[in-house]
């Protein structure tokens, strides 16, 4: 007997990105030239694990943050999952 094939999981694109920030109540990054784009990743599971490590990384930084963009989202407006 055959195992089932396993059906691959769909493909939601998320980009991780990350910079200071000028203000903390606002999303404006002091300097784009600066602004370390991460990667994309499959799935926000594997954004989120790379996005933790980024920001325990420079946890001492107050002005530096990071974040998960769902590209996916952006790509397919009406896709919600």
């Amino acid at each position: 007997m055959t195992p089932p094939s396993k059906t691959p999981d769909k493909q939601l694109l998320h980009l991780v990105i990350g910079g200071e920030l000028e203000d903390m109540d606002a999303i404006t990054f002091k300097d784009l030239s600066k602004v370390d784009i991460v990667g994309v990743y499959p799935n926000y599971a594997a954004a989120y694990a790379v996005w933790k490590a980024k920001a325990q990384m420079t946890v001492d930084n107050a002005e530096m943050r990071y974040f998960i963009v769902h590209l996916h989202r952006l790509l397919s407006p009406g896709m919600d999952e």
